[in-house]
């Protein structure tokens, strides 16, 4: 039997992950819910959060028959994964600390800075993961981005100017914290379809690191480990690619925009009430 990922967002942003997963992992079938009703979460309370992503993740698990979950949405990831964890008995992944572990292992210096929206730099869960792995990190939002990518101004030079901008800000701020970067962490699943902009825009020798990527990264070692012990091996991928788009509400948009995240055809997306 195929086994089944899990994955959400708050939006369709969480699609860069999912892309990744199926790079990684493609012998499995995946289930993805965008809560596009309650977007953003940023500006929900740290409990509503917890709810809605609990909601979500018990959608894919009881309904979609998801055996590992991926939460494909930094703000739910920073402040609600203890909730999710406890609502579902199967194994749940979040974005941040993949991000951080990737971080680490590409910083020489030990200085980090962290590019995100304003809920997820204000939750400090980057910062607290990274200083949990020996790493300084300066963060930074970035409100200006999301809407620039969902414009389709993906290499645009007005987006150019704009990441330079933030970087320039965040570089002077770095030099009067005495901290000597050399690793830019992309906390938002937006950033990725930025990231040759911003690895143009970086220092040379400047590592950049995509969480969606790192995340896949680990969800792939994670599932194969889980699901094929030592001696055994993964189903072969199927001949097409099992994917089952599921959304609270736009899923005109949804099927518009999605495919600039996922880099194929989205397809029919279903309509879901998760409630309240």
């Amino acid at each position: 039997m195929t086994p089944t990922i899990g994955v959400f967002d708050s939006g369709f942003g969480g699609l860069t992950v999912l892309r990744a997963l199926i790079e990684r992992i493609p012998q499995a079938q995946y289930a993805f819910l965008g809560d596009t009703a309650r977007l953003p979460y940023g500006s929900k309370s740290r409990r509503t959060i917890a709810r809605y992503a609990a909601q979500s993740a018990r959608f894919l698990v009881e309904q979609q028959g998801a055996e590992f979950l991926v939460v494909a949405c930094n703000t739910a990831s920073a402040l609600a994964l203890d909730a999710i964890q406890a609502a579902v008995s199967v194994p749940v992944l979040g974005v941040i600390e993949p991000g951080a572990t990737a971080a680490r292992a590409a910083s020489r210096t030990g200085d980090v800075l962290v590019i995100a929206t304003d809920a997820t730099v204000q939750s400090h869960a980057y910062s607290a993961a990274c200083r949990a792995h020996g790493l300084r990190a300066l963060e930074k939002a970035c409100p200006l981005l999301v809407p620039l990518v969902e414009e389709g101004w993906v290499d645009h030079s007005v987006t150019a100017q704009v990441i330079e901008i933030y970087l320039n800000e965040l570089r002077q701020e770095a030099a009067a914290q005495g901290m000597n970067p050399d690793t830019l962490l992309l906390g938002c699943t937006h950033y990725p379809l930025l990231r040759n902009l911003f690895e143009q825009a970086v220092r040379p020798g400047a590592k950049v690191i995509d969480s969606a990527e790192a995340a896949a990264q680990a969800a792939a070692q994670i599932f194969n480990g889980w699901l094929s012990p030592p001696g055994s091996s993964l189903p072969e991928a199927p001949p097409n690619a099992q994917l089952h788009f599921f959304a609270t509400d736009s899923v005109e948009k949804f099927e518009r925009l999605g495919s600039r995240f996922l880099h194929r055809p989205v397809g029919h997306v279903q309509l879901v009430d998760l409630g309240g």
